[in-house]
């Protein structure tokens, strides 16, 4: 885990304008800095957070762009500096205002569905959850819900348990007749669900509709793990993609580490689950440190090669090796 954060740190010194869509890279270097007790990867963050002035993207109402400002928000749980919280905050109060705004930028689809594709729900929702508990107000966290059930009314498949990305697949197939459920896209979803119970009180009424909605995706997504321990693009058509997908894979271990750690999944059932698929994601990673096998950016299952790297995919790996750590604890 060290060796893939070290180099990733190095990339990430030699650019200076690093942007919001590395938002997965930086909460998995923050919770690097928490397991190793290295805290050069939680300076470089708080450093491009300054640069950035505590901004969120440029599109308003766009989960991509409002990503970010969970970094922000676990900076600011830290320091309790305004500065690191007024910015998301602006931005998020303007969306529950008048969401319709958004809407008129074509963020949302004609069913008025804000976050239409289901990677959103790793984007967006922590954050309203987040700025709930940082600020005391619930009304984050009602608006993150009734957005959700949106979007699982349009994408959620009751009964495979899996999300579609988005409203273009319900109708199409694998080559081998299959639905198409893309792993990432579920990987999103599942450590989404994860991020929001973290940060979503025991007692709220809400929680239960969360925690089952995680633990009948988590059953799922474990009872289709290959042999190897390491996910394909497409899940219910692994051999179509026959080069195993480390970005997928790194936000399921987070996540049912995760479940493991807070009790909302079985030990001795998950165990097995998330030990081989750490297993095979070392596999991947170089002798450099650096982190292979991770499909471009996209919004299906696709095909890539072994040396293909990209940020949120190593994010995902640090989220899950230190959600690994703990468990090992």
């Amino acid at each position: 885990m060290k060796k893939v954060a070290d180099w990733q740190l190095k990339e990430a010194e030699s650019r200076y304008n690093i942007q919001w869509t590395y938002a997965a890279l930086y909460d998995g270097l923050l919770a690097a800095t928490r397991s190793t007790g290295d805290q050069r990867y939680h300076d470089r963050v708080l450093e491009v957070a300054r640069q950035n002035h505590w901004d969120v993207g440029p599109r308003f109402g766009h989960a991509d762009d409002d990503a970010i400002g969970l970094t922000y928000l676990t900076l600011y749980a830290e320091a309790h500096d305004p500065q690191m919280l007024a910015p998301t905050r602006e931005n998020l109060d303007k969306l529950l205002a008048r969401p319709e705004d958004a809407n008129n930028m074509r963020l949302a689809t004609a069913d008025n569905t804000l976050w239409w594709w289901c990677d959103a729900l790793f984007m967006a929702p922590p954050v309203l959850a987040q700025l709930s508990l940082a600020t005391g107000d619930r009304r984050y966290l009602e608006f993150m819900d009734r957005q959700w059930s949106l979007t699982t009314a349009a994408l959620y498949d009751t009964g495979e348990h899996l999300y579609y990305r988005d409203k273009r697949f319900p109708a199409m197939r694998e080559a081998n007749g299959q639905k198409i459920f893309w792993s990432r896209g579920n990987g999103w979803v599942l450590a989404g669900l994860a991020l929001v119970l973290e940060r979503m009180p025991e007692s709220d009424p809400l929680r239960a509709k969360y925690v089952k909605l995680y633990q009948d995706m988590a059953k799922r997504i474990a009872g289709l793990q290959p042999p190897d321990g390491v996910w394909r693009a497409s899940l219910l058509d692994p051999y179509a993609y026959s080069m195993p997908e480390i970005s997928g894979t790194g936000f399921f271990t987070f996540a049912m580490a995760w479940g493991m750690n807070h009790h909302l999944l079985d030990r001795r059932t998950y165990m097995p689950v998330v030990s081989r698929a750490w297993g095979g994601m070392i596999g991947h990673v170089y002798e450099d440190g650096r982190l292979g096998s991770i499909q471009p950016i996209g919004g299906e299952p696709g095909k890539y090669r072994p040396s293909s790297s990209y940020v949120y995919g190593v994010g995902a790996f640090l989220l899950a090796g230190s959600e690994l750590t703990k468990l090992g604890k």
